[in-house]
């Protein structure tokens, strides 16, 4: 990006809007929203076969299933650590290259604490369900939802709200609500897939699949209409 002396002609209010639109100039410059995005869905797609392998199921004839996903803690807290150490990185080289700033830095703060946060769920719950073991009744729906926010896909959705505030991004917080609403209220249940001769992996990995290439969509996207503006 290149910068050039304005001339308002003496008029303040002209100076003003030209001021303004080299601030939003500079904003557009500095969004990498699709590698964020891209990033992120490759780390969920890559996540599948780890979940897969590491998912010990263990069924009783009444077809109730106990089962513990290893996977989740093992591949997940690192790979969101380096998820968001790539994304940031990225942000940085680029903002350099065109002579700018990188606003980043809270976003990828946002994105250790999930990953750091996320490690400690999965190391507690385990031991919390042992002594607190869930209730034979359908579970409360809000139950339902943070169960399902509080999973990686969860916390990545809570960390891009950051990353839109930050560039301040209208088309990447609309994404975001879209995604989060596809997370928490319709790709997450394992049921009605037609998989059930599958097992139970199977019904899991489905919705990551769909989250994945969900991610992989929006990077296309946002990559198509970063091109566009450059044009």
């Amino acid at each position: 990006m290149t910068t050039e002396p304005l001339s308002a002609g003496g008029d303040p209010r002209r100076l003003l809007s030209d001021v303004r639109s080299l601030a939003h100039q500079v904003r557009l410059d500095q969004r990498m929203t699709w590698v964020a995005l891209l990033v992120l869905g490759v780390a969920t797609l890559v996540g599948i076969p780890f979940d897969w392998l590491g998912m010990t199921v263990h069924c009783h004839p009444d077809n109730s299933c106990e089962f513990a996903r290893w996977g989740l803690l093992y591949y997940w807290p690192v790979a969101l650590l380096l998820a968001y150490a790539a994304i940031a990185v990225s942000y940085v080289r680029t903002a350099r290259a065109r002579g700018l700033g990188a606003r980043v830095v809270p976003y990828a703060i946002t994105g250790a604490v999930t990953a750091v946060g996320l490690a400690a769920i999965l190391v507690a719950a385990p031991l919390y369900f042992r002594s607190h073991p869930l209730p034979d009744q359908p579970l409360p729906y809000w139950w339902l939802i943070l169960d399902r926010l509080l999973m990686p896909w969860g916390l990545i959705g809570i960390a891009l709200l950051v990353l839109a505030r930050l560039e301040r991004n209208l088309g990447l917080l609309l994404f975001t609500l879209a995604y989060l609403a596809l997370v928490l209220l319709v790709v997450p249940t394992n049921e009605g897939w037609g998989l059930a001769g599958w097992g139970v992996q199977a019904r899991f990995a489905v919705p990551q699949v769909i989250i994945g290439a969900v991610l992989l969509l929006g990077a296309a996207g946002f990559f198509r209409a970063a091109r566009g503006r450059q044009r």
